[in-house]
């Protein structure tokens, strides 16, 4: 048996409101060092305590365009929301798996590590370099390349800020660096930094333009990209035009009443008085003066001739 809502249920049911237009959209932004409160995407919700802590991922592709990176994945959590922007920090990247997979073969040597750093900013960072060798390598080897790459991690990271080592990260720098100081105890294939994570922050930096200074130039940009777009189509309606008006001029494919117009009183002055002898001649030869532009082509059309051309040339064809 259908169990019976009550009036006062109904009417509970009416009131509730939707939660769906209470939401409003958030713009996320990378941080303001280095990057300088980049757009990076959007998201959705119903107040800002909702948007705080959210991570949002991203490939390095989409952030940079750069192609060659379409593998490393970054990562961003919302800290912040002033008005409709949502502010993130970069809290570490990775590579996505399939692609560690397939630099990983049989015949080749694997040396991976664990490294904690802490910046000159006091961030504490923890990285996870991966080396891929020609060759199978021992273990001594091994150990010998792991302690050499460490060294090396801990010592850039000690000289930097963090968002310098963003930047190393992301732009092949510290890997470069890596495969320079391991390639001389054995060769290797490749090294990458697959993994890296924020696990403490440190000193926020305040260097780069402020959020208000990015509106501003943001607002320049969409101004004068719709100033192009609009010099962009007119230019086209124009040159569109002017082919029109260069079709219609051509001999030929001009329309019959602009033909007429275009012959004007002069020619139709000029043509009887060079056509002045012919009555002398023949009485019964027709009068192509008084004519039309249409009828002229027609009787050119039924003796085989070519219709093209002004009046004149029509009346000089027909008098052949």
């Amino acid at each position: 048996m259908a169990k019976k809502i009550s009036a006062k249920a109904r009417a509970a049911a009416r009131k509730q409101r939707d939660k769906w237009k209470t939401k409003r959209w958030y713009t996320i932004r990378a941080p303001r060092h280095p990057w300088d409160f980049k757009r990076i995407g959007e998201t959705i919700g119903e107040s800002d305590e909702y948007i705080i802590g959210r991570v949002y991922e991203m490939t390095q592709q989409e952030f940079d365009g750069n192609f060659s990176k379409m593998h490393v994945v970054m990562r961003f959590r919302v800290t912040e929301c002033v008005g409709q922007d949502a502010l993130t920090t970069f809290i570490g990247h990775h590579h996505q798996t399939d692609h560690t997979r397939r630099q990983i073969r049989r015949y080749r040597g694997k040396v991976d590590d664990v490294v904690d750093v802490v910046t000159t900013d006091g961030y504490l960072v923890r990285m996870k370099p991966l080396i891929i060798t020609q060759q199978r390598v021992q273990t001594s080897v091994k150990q010998d390349m792991r302690t050499r790459t460490r060294d090396l991690i801990i010592a850039f990271a000690a000289k930097n800020t963090y968002a310098d080592v963003q930047r190393a990260l992301l732009d092949g720098k510290l890997e470069e660096d890596i495969e320079k100081a391991v390639k001389s105890i054995y060769p290797v294939r490749s090294v990458a930094i697959r993994k890296s994570q924020l696990l403490q922050e440190g000193v926020v930096a305040s260097d780069g333009p402020t959020l208000d200074e990015i509106h501003a130039q943001e607002q320049r940009q969409a101004a004068e990209m719709k100033a192009k777009k609009a010099a962009a189509l007119a230019a086209a309606m124009a040159e569109e035009a002017g082919e029109v008006v260069g079709d219609d001029e051509e001999e030929g494919d001009v329309p019959e009443a602009v033909e007429e117009t275009a012959t004007g009183p002069a020619e139709e002055a000029s043509a009887p008085a060079e056509e002045a002898p012919a009555p002398a001649e023949d009485a019964d030869a027709p009068d192509y003066g008084a004519m039309t532009v249409a009828e002229l082509k027609e009787l050119l059309k039924a003796a085989g001739k070519p219709v093209s051309g002004k009046k004149a040339d029509l009346i000089a064809r027909l008098n052949e």
